[in-house]
C-alpha cells in the first residue's frame, strides 16, 4: 500500500497517532527532572526566595494594553490547582489542568509500565496531537477572555 492509495487523511491521521519509544522515554526522563525541580522550586517559593520573580503589578503586556496575555492567570491557575480547586484552575487558565492531567497520567502510566517490565502495557505514549490541543486551548482561552473584555467590558481575570 502507497500513502496515495491510503488517501491523505490516513497519511496525516498516522503522522498524528505514531508514537516514539525512544521519545517516550526521554520525555518520562525529563518529567522525573521537571517535578523534582518543581518540587525544590516550590519549596524555595514557600521559604519567601523568587518573590522577585513576577512583576508586583501582574502582567505587563496586560498593564500596559489593558488586554491579558495567552499566559495571563496561569498562576493563578497554579495556585488554585496546588490548593485543590480545580475548577477554578480551569477558570484562570484551562491550560494549567490540562497539564497536570496530562503530565501526571504519562508519568504515572510509564512508571507502571517500567515497574512490571513491560508486563501493563499501559504507557501513555507522546504525540504531536497533544501540543496543538495545547496550543488550541492557550489560544482559545486567550481569544475568549480578550473578547469578554473588549466587547462586554468584563474582565474575567479581575
Amino acid at each position: 500500500d502507497t500513502d496515495r492509495s491510503r488517501g491523505l487523511g490516513d497519511v496525516y491521521k498516522r503522522q498524528i497517532l505514531r508514537t516514539d519509544k525512544t521519545l517516550d522515554f526521554s520525555f518520562y526522563i525529563i518529567g522525573w527532572v521537571c517535578l523534582i525541580l518543581a518540587l525544590v522550586l516550590g519549596l524555595a517559593w514557600k521559604n519567601g526566595y523568587f518573590l522577585w520573580i513576577f512583576p508586583p503589578d501582574g502582567c505587563v503586556l496586560h498593564n500596559l494594553t489593558g488586554y491579558y496575555c495567552p499566559g495571563c492567570g496561569g498562576t493563578r491557575a497554579i495556585h488554585a490547582l496546588l490548593h485543590g480547586h480545580i475548577v477554578r484552575s480551569f477558570f484562570y487558565h484551562p491550560i494549567v489542568v490540562y497539564t497536570a492531567v496530562f503530565f501526571g497520567w504519562f508519568m504515572l502510566s510509564q512508571t507502571i509500565e517500567k515497574a512490571s517490565r513491560g508486563r501493563l502495557a499501559i504507557g501513555m505514549h507522546y504525540r504531536d496531537i497533544y501540543l496543538w490541543i495545547a496550543l488550541a486551548i492557550v489560544l482559545l482561552n486567550w481569544l475568549v477572555k480578550n473578547l469578554f473584555l473588549a466587547v462586554f467590558g468584563i474582565a474575567l481575570l479581575g
